[in-house]
């Protein structure tokens, strides 16, 4: 199986953005519960205008990532471009009785999430100067986190459905994850992951157009709870980079998969819901 990703930079550090962009690229396959073996770089970088050790940081910080994965960058192509964009087209390998979808959850299903929620509004925020150097460090972690240890706990317990939450946020990928599976879905905003410093910047509006979007979008298939505030709606709508993956597991094999994902040292996950018997894919937010 193959995927291709890439994203302009997110962080001023050149090495930190390669991490992200190549550990967001690679997450696609391990959401299909594959293993990546082999990628391609692909770079847009404006040679002209900028220094090209900068873009030597860029392909270190992607390097050291797909090292980190036991992927091997077999090559890639680049391009004069006046915006710095860099990813990876990724080769993954995998049975395909292993092979996990994003359309199988089923009724009665835990939801759990693996990273919380909020990086693309931090991102707003260092773009506009209003991020404090520990809250782009901490993103700076989140989104070059390889999705691989819990992928690995997912692949032992074995689970009904997994996708990875990017670009569409949450609400949206878990939609796409119902629609498919002919299921609905209810989440609680209580036992959602949010970081701490996401939920002022989302009420002072420094909030990405594309969460705006999103939410726009999420409307009309999200039940909200009157009691669920505006702020919360954007968080659930935040388009993520390199996120965390979003699984649907029997209720059966859930204890199993948070001892796994923790043996296996994913610092956080989060229970946030669960799948409901309702074929029309909607989506309930309860406060």
């Amino acid at each position: 199986m193959q995927t291709v990703d890439y994203i302009t930079p997110l962080v001023d550090d050149p090495y930190a953005y390669g991490q992200i962009a190549a550990a967001n690229a690679l997450s696609d396959i391990y959401a299909m519960g594959a293993r990546p073996i082999l990628a391609l770089n692909i770079v847009g970088f404006p040679a002209s205008e900028l220094p090209l050790e900068m873009l030597g940081e860029i392909l270190r910080g992607g390097f050291d990532k797909a090292r980190e994965a036991g992927v091997t960058i077999a090559g890639g192509h680049s391009v004069d471009d006046r915006e710095p964009k860099y990813g990876m087209a990724v080769t993954g390998v995998a049975r395909p009785e292993a092979i996990i979808r994003n359309s199988t959850a089923r009724a009665g299903d835990r939801l759990l999430l693996t990273k919380p929620l909020g990086t693309g509004i931090i991102s707003t925020a260092i773009k506009r100067d209003l991020a404090s150097p520990e809250l782009i460090a901490e993103a700076i972690r989140l989104m070059s986190t390889l999705n691989r240890a819990a992928a690995a706990a997912v692949a032992a317990v074995g689970v009904n459905a997994i996708t990875d939450v990017t670009g569409f946020g949450l609400l949206g990928h878990l939609h796409e994850m119902s629609a498919g599976s002919r299921v609905g879905a209810r989440v609680s905003l209580q036992r959602l992951p949010v970081l701490a410093a996401v939920w002022s910047l989302a009420r002072d509006g420094i909030v990405p157009g594309g969460s705006r979007r999103n939410l726009s979008y999420a409307e009309a298939f999200t039940d909200f709870e009157d009691a669920v505030p505006a702020e919360a709606r954007l968080i659930l709508c935040d388009a993520q980079t390199s996120g965390g993956l979003l699984i649907a597991v029997p209720e059966r094999k859930c204890a199993a998969l948070l001892r796994a994902l923790s043996d296996n040292g994913v610092a956080l996950v989060a229970e946030i819901g669960e799948i409901i018997d309702d074929a029309s894919g909607r989506l309930h937010v309860t406060a």
